[in-house]
């Protein structure tokens, strides 16, 4: 947990009465290589700090997994649209390696914003990243070759490439995998 504390002192210095009620809140959640953290048609009623590990967010279409985003150490985790409204997730997460997770449910964080407004200032800046990188994806999406793409995911995220097989990269890319093996041949 100490991790986490000082980690999220890094977003947001909370009070020691803040810090305690937040740790007296979340749960450890420790999960092996491929469990699922959520299924679609499940509602999401968590929220998850991510300790250690990683794990993808994917969509199933015509029966192929889309994977749309991946998330590592540091990383604030959840089926944002399903834990927002209550309504079953359109998404499944699951595990890519065993992983640490920190948990706190949706009724839980409600009651630490009304008793504790610094977590939910810590929670806004949380989202606020969350939506600057989903911005990002779409923008790069829609303006960005593969080549392109890929080139952005080496000099920003070469972890992904270390740590995600190469089949979910090309789903999250957007490419078959002979794509992204021509695309691997030119760097």
């Amino acid at each position: 947990m100490e991790y986490l504390l000082a980690h999220i002192n890094r977003y947001y210095r909370l009070t020691a009465a803040a810090q305690d009620a937040l740790l007296n809140s979340l749960e450890k959640i420790v999960l092996s290589k491929n469990e699922f953290l959520l299924k679609d048609l499940q509602i999401c009623r968590h929220l998850y700090f991510l300790e250690k590990g990683a794990l993808r967010g994917f969509y199933n279409s015509d029966g192929k997994e889309i994977t749309h985003w991946f998330a590592f150490e540091n990383d604030f985790v959840t089926s944002f649209y399903s834990f927002t409204t209550g309504l079953p997730a359109v998404e499944n997460i699951q595990l890519l390696e065993g992983s640490i997770l920190w948990s706190v449910s949706k009724e839980q964080l409600g009651e630490l914003f009304n008793n504790h407004h610094e977590i939910e200032r810590l929670v806004r800046i949380a989202y606020e990243k969350y939506y600057i990188r989903l911005e990002e994806r779409f923008v790069n999406a829609q303006f960005k070759t593969a080549k392109e793409l890929y080139e952005n995911m080496l000099l920003q995220s070469p972890h992904i490439l270390e740590r995600v097989p190469l089949g979910y990269i090309a789903s999250y890319l957007g490419i078959s995998q002979e794509t992204l093996s021509r695309i691997r041949s030119q760097f």
